[in-house]
C-alpha cells in the first residue's frame, strides 16, 4: 500500500539497530539527509535510482552521482523513483578496485534492502549506505558513526518545526521560522528509547506562548510503516513517555522524561 508524503510529513520514526549498524526511519527524506551534510557528502554509488544526470561506471556497471550533483538529485522528486538506494565513496578509482564478491554484495543491498555482511568498505570509505522504498517514507540507513545520525536527527526536527509554523510578516509574506537544532546530548539521552522505536510528532505539538513541546512515543520496532503508523494512531491518544521542549525566550532544547 503506497502512502504520500503527507502522512509523515510532520512524524518522524526512528528505530536504531546498533548491532547491525542501522536506523529504520519514516518522515526523514534524502532532501532533508543530504541539507544536514550540505557540502560534506562524497559522490554516490547508486544502487537504484531514476536520477538522469549520472556518470557511469565501467567497471561496476552502475552509475554514480558526483558530489557536485548531490543537490540537483536531492531537488528531484527521489520519493516518485520507487527504490533508490546509495552508497557513497571516496573517489571513482576505488570503485575499479572491487572484487567480484563485493559488487555482490552491493547489488545485494540494493536489490533487497539487507546485508550479507556489514556494509563499510575500507576501500570505498563508505559512511552511509542508504536504502530507501519511497523515499521518505520507509528508509533504512547505515551509519558508521551514530553521531551523524544523531546530526540528522537534529537538524531534521529543528527544520520540520520550521516548516510546520510558517508565520505572516506585517507585509502579509509568509515567512519561515527558524529554530536552532536540538543539541545532540538531548537525543543522545533518549537512545535507550530509540533502541525501542519512537515516534516524534511535529502534528501533536503544544504551541503555548513561552514554549514548544514536541511529545515521543515509544512504539515499538516497525519495518512496516502502515502497521508503525497504525500503532502510533493507537498510542497518540495516551500520555507521552518524554518530550522536547523549546525554550522561545532562551532559545534552548530541553528534553522532559515523563
Amino acid at each position: 500500500m503506497k502512502k504520500h508524503h503527507q502522512d509523515i510529513q510532520d512524524l518522524i520514526y526512528v528505530h536504531l539497530n546498533q548491532t547491525d549498524q542501522y536506523v529504520m526511519s519514516s518522515g526523514i527524506e534524502f532532501a532533508e539527509f543530504a541539507a544536514a551534510f550540505s557540502g560534506s557528502l562524497n559522490p554516490l554509488l547508486l544502487l537504484a535510482h531514476r536520477f538522469d544526470d549520472a556518470d557511469f561506471n565501467m567497471h561496476t556497471q552502475l552509475e554514480y552521482c558526483p558530489d557536485d550533483r548531490i543537490n540537483k538529485l536531492a531537488g528531484e522528486d527521489v520519493y516518485s523513483y520507487g527504490n533508490f538506494c546509495w552508497i557513497d565513496f571516496i573517489e571513482e578509482d576505488v570503485l575499479n578496485e572491487l572484487t567480484g564478491q563485493e559488487i555482490a554484495e552491493l547489488l545485494y543491498l540494493g536489490h533487497l534492502k539487507h546485508h550479507l555482511k556489514l556494509p563499510f568498505y575500507n576501500k570505498l570509505g563508505n559512511r552511509f549506505v542508504y536504502l530507501a522504498q519511497d523515499d521518505g517514507w520507509f528508509n533504512k540507513t547505515y551509519y558508521r558513526s551514530f553521531k551523524d545520525f544523531f546530526h540528522v536527527l537534529s537538524e531534521v526536527i529543528a527544520g520540520k518545526l520550521g516548516d510546520l509554523k510558517v508565520e505572516k510578516s506585517i507585509l502579509g509574506f509568509r515567512k519561515k521560522k527558524t529554530y536552532p537544532q536540538v543539541n545532540k546530548e538531548i537525543l543522545l539521552s533518549l537512545t535507550p528509547f530509540i533502541k525501542e522505536g519512537i515516534c516524534i510528532s511535529l502534528r501533536d505539538s503544544d504551541h503555548q506562548r513561552t514554549r514548544i513541546e514536541i511529545p515521543i512515543w515509544v512504539i515499538g520496532d516497525f519495518a512496516n510503516m502502515d502497521d508503525m503508523l497504525e500503532e502510533y494512531e493507537q498510542v497518540s491518544s495516551k500520555p507521552c513517555h518524554a518530550k522536547i521542549i523549546f525554550d522561545k525566550k532562551t532559545k534552548e532544547w530541553k528534553l522532559n522524561v515523563v
